[in-house]
């Protein structure tokens, strides 16, 4: 099942899907496709939406606060007919779909195939490059631009690039935020701190001369 949650770009837009180009039908064949490629049984889950539901959804079931691309939710209960629940972001989707020079469509389906691989349990973060090689044999099996199959292997290191440099970038963007903030605070207390003296100086000097 697709889920098209808009982001807030496409506020009051009448046709969703044919502004952005893609079709649930379509995606949900592809998820289909790459679930029995990768042995993965169940019906998977799926929320198109917007930075703000994956930062969200990333403080909330991963402590991470910080926007991704892709999130996977495997099932709690084997057994019970779903596999699990996949949320990705279109706005960082379109980003990377930019970078990489590919339509929007073609890094879902990028997306898509990651987040199914982690529901099957595969974990680039803690494996030794076998999430990365499977991937890139999936993509070439589903029909994907070989450009994209190069893009799991290029960094050297079997990982997927995309998602690495987005969480990277953030990681960097939120450290230097707060950076930024700090020192603002500092600078606002010094300032603040400033002030109290120059009244408490103003104090003396009044009752000096009141005296």
């Amino acid at each position: 099942m697709i889920t098209l949650e808009p982001p807030r770009s496409l506020d009051g837009e009448a046709t969703p899907w044919l502004k952005l180009g893609l079709s649930a039908s379509g995606l949900a064949r592809f998820v289909n496709r790459a679930r029995a490629a990768v042995g993965l049984e169940g019906e998977v889950h799926v929320l198109l939406t917007g930075d703000a539901t994956l930062r969200r959804l990333n403080r909330q079931f991963r402590g991470k606060n910080t926007a991704t691309d892709v999130l996977s939710f495997p099932a709690l209960q084997s057994g019970a007919g779903v596999a699990g629940d996949l949320a990705i972001s279109l706005e960082a989707a379109e980003r990377q779909a930019v970078r990489f020079g590919h339509s929007l469509r073609d890094e879902v389906r990028v997306l898509l195939l990651h987040g199914v691989l982690h529901l099957a349990g595969f974990d680039h973060e803690t494996d030794s490059g076998e999430m990365a090689a499977r991937e890139a044999q999936l993509r070439q099996e589903l029909g994907l631009e070989t450009s994209l199959i190069a893009r799991a292997t290029q960094t050297g290191i079997a990982t997927k690039a995309d998602s690495s440099a987005v969480l990277r970038n953030d990681k960097l963007e939120n450290k230097q935020r707060r950076n930024a903030g700090v020192l603002r605070l500092r600078a606002a207390r010094s300032a603040q701190d400033d002030r109290q003296k120059i009244f408490a100086q103003d104090d003396r000097l009044k009752k000096r001369v009141g005296a």
